[in-house]
């Protein structure tokens, strides 16, 4: 169902929500509940944790998804594609830049200016978690799926691990459907046009890249289809989508008829840019645009074709995610009339907090062990708890810390 709002005061806060979102999907998902559940009320918290649920289940970026299903949801595909362009447009253009700048600088200083930007980042999943376990998990039955969730999450390392585990746990409260009131049947439509979409625009690229993949001019082609098909079959996120592009376009990239076999990245350039993308807010997937704009400037392509592969991987890469989004979203209301299918969002929700809660946990173990990121980490969660100091304060103070010590 559709809830009109003023697209302008939502656009303006997703806008916000694009510098001001760090720690990848869960960390977005803790600041879209406090600017779009708790500061705006745009959307219910059980509406919020429903969506974000629902995206853990499809292909592609998962905060990304959620935050354009809301527009979605507040304005129909309309507000939903502006809510994806301004989501992703910041993240993009740093990527890119990075990539332009890095033909010509070195670019690792970038890294040093936000190195507190991480154990914050943990701080605020940490929060998070805890804030929506108070709030959605309200039973005894709820605690146990949240605490095994969790513990499972924590020792299986395999993004299938997220879409298993909530569908487990919603088909555990499921069978509690008789606790559910009936409600009036209606009939059940499915609504395929954007199934479609996604379908044919995944066999048109496949097709015109098949015929183009000879023509070195026509690289930019090549490129969407790569990241539309990586987009398309891509669940877990950044992590599970970098090694698939380190295998792609460093250890083992096609060259054109004729020419010499080369990397389009060198081993360098590839980790340069992640480190980079793990210290910007934003989706993680605009690493592709990093990716695309330097496999331009490896085939001879100058700054205005780095900026068209950063462009084309950037369509490629989240495009798949939101006609498929868009697909699911108009089900769902339909769904939510079935008893087992409402009975199920108990368990799904409880998994979900279970999900947080790991994930602030296997957030932090990359860091060092040092009293320096776990004395931020905790100065964030308790900043967050106990001050009203806003959470873009908090990331500003962070980062003039790194540059002043950088």
């Amino acid at each position: 169902m559709v809830r009109r709002v003023r697209y302008y005061i939502f656009l303006k806060e997703v806008a916000m929500l694009s510098l001001t979102s760090f720690g990848g999907p869960q960390g977005h998902l803790a600041r879209f509940h406090e600017v779009l559940v708790t500061k705006r009320g745009f959307i219910t918290e059980s509406e919020l944790m429903e969506t974000n649920a629902l995206c853990q289940v499809l292909p592609g970026p998962t905060s990304t998804q959620t935050i354009t299903g809301i527009g979605y949801r507040l304005g129909g595909p309309n507000l939903a594609y502006l809510t994806l362009l301004i989501w992703v447009f910041p993240s993009m253009l740093i990527m890119t830049t990075a990539a332009i700048l890095l033909t010509h600088y070195d670019t690792k200083q970038v890294v040093q200016f936000t190195r507190f930007i991480q154990p914050m980042a943990v701080g605020f999943v940490s929060y998070a978690a805890y804030q929506i376990s108070l709030k959605t998990v309200k039973t005894k039955g709820m605690i146990v799926l949240m605490v095994l969730a969790a513990i499972v999450s924590y020792f299986i390392k395999t993004p299938f691990v997220f879409p298993v585990t909530l569908m487990i746990a919603g088909c555990i409260t499921a069978l509690n459907y008789k606790a559910h009131p009936r409600e009036e049947k209606k009939k059940f439509e499915v609504h395929w046009a954007n199934f479609l979409l996604w379908a044919g625009v995944l066999i048109f690229a496949a097709v015109l890249g098949s015929f183009t993949k000879t023509i070195p001019s026509f690289l930019p082609i090549r490129l969407f289809e790569n990241f539309y098909r990586n987009g398309s079959l891509i669940f877990g996120g950044g992590q599970v989508l970098t090694p698939m592009l380190y295998t792609e376009f460093v250890q083992f990239a096609k060259p054109f008829p004729g020419e010499l076999a080369r990397r389009y990245l060198s081993p360098e350039e590839f980790l340069s840019g992640y480190a980079i993308t793990q210290s910007l807010p934003g989706p993680l997937f605009s690493f592709s645009s990093y990716i695309g704009a330097l496999a331009m400037h490896s085939r001879g392509f100058g700054t205005g074709g780095q900026i068209v592969g950063a462009i084309m991987a950037g369509a490629g890469i989240f495009l798949p995610g939101t006609f498929l989004n868009f697909f699911m979203i108009r089900i769902w209301d339909s769904l939510k009339k079935f008893r087992p299918i409402r009975a199920s969002m108990e368990g799904i929700l409880a998994a979900n907090a279970g999900l947080m809660a790991a994930a602030a946990i296997l957030l932090f173990q990359p860091l060092e062990n040092t009293i320096t990121n776990f004395g931020i980490t905790i100065c964030t969660f308790c900043l967050l708890a106990f001050t009203r100091v806003p959470a873009w304060a908090i990331i500003v103070l962070g980062l003039l810390l790194g540059v002043v010590i950088a």
